[in-house]
């Protein structure tokens, strides 16, 4: 595993199919509603998703999110660019570091060539859906710091959703906790503490792939 630690407990989830699952039971009271729709983080996130929007008869879509890495420190964000082009800066950690804006253009525009391939790559030719003035419920298979939620939160908030809710099936607590003050609802199924890493919770914690999420999507209610 790479932590030196091994769970006090075994992993409460065989993969994440069986955590989705067992997390739209905690979302039953959506289920069948008009205007709710579910919405996947890929790659991860699409399997958990694919599960609730089954278990509540709503549609299924993704939301990509890509960081935007400072040059020469990739880990380190200076912003985040989301599903329909929607750019997200952060100014204090460009000014820090000294981009210049030039490079900001030139990463922007890479990051979005990649979310407009995926895009095509996992919905084929289906239009984005609709996001204004429906309830929103994101979907990850867990959340350690939260960064790739909260910028998906953030550029989801400017397209006019009518109500976001955040669930994931294991998250550390206070990242849920953090969470809460930036949507409507946050649900995490399982928070043990210590937390770690979102793997260490899953027996089969295997990388998902593009096809795989491609094929949940095309099984999956169409989002309009």
């Amino acid at each position: 595993m790479g932590f030196g630690f091994v769970p006090a407990s075994p992993p409460q989830f065989l993969d994440r199919r069986e955590a989705g699952v067992a997390l739209a039971r905690l979302l039953e009271r959506y289920a069948h509603r008009p205007h709710v729709l579910i919405l996947g983080l890929p790659r991860g996130g699409v399997p958990v998703a694919y599960e609730v929007a089954r278990a509540l008869g709503v549609p299924l879509d993704v939301f990509i999110v890509r960081k935007l890495g400072v040059p020469g420190r990739e880990e380190l964000a200076m912003g985040a660019i989301a599903s329909g082009g929607v750019v997200i800066l952060n100014r204090e950690t460009i000014d820090a570091f000294r981009v210049r804006d030039a490079d900001v253009q030139r990463i922007v525009d890479t990051e979005r060539q990649e979310i407009e391939r995926r895009e095509h790559l996992y919905r084929d030719d289906r239009p984005r859906p609709r996001i204004a003035g429906r309830t929103i419920i994101l979907v990850d298979d867990g959340l350690a710091t939260g960064s790739t939620m909260r910028a998906a939160v953030e550029a989801l908030k400017r397209e006019g959703p009518a109500r976001i809710v955040i669930a994931v099936p294991v998250a550390a607590v206070e990242t849920c906790d953090a969470l809460e003050d930036l949507v409507d609802e946050v649900i995490c199924l399982m928070t043990p503490q210590p937390f770690y890493a979102v793997g260490l919770w899953y027996e089969d914690f295997a990388q998902v792939t593009d096809a795989e999420v491609h094929d949940l999507l095309l099984a999956a209610s169409p989002a309009v």
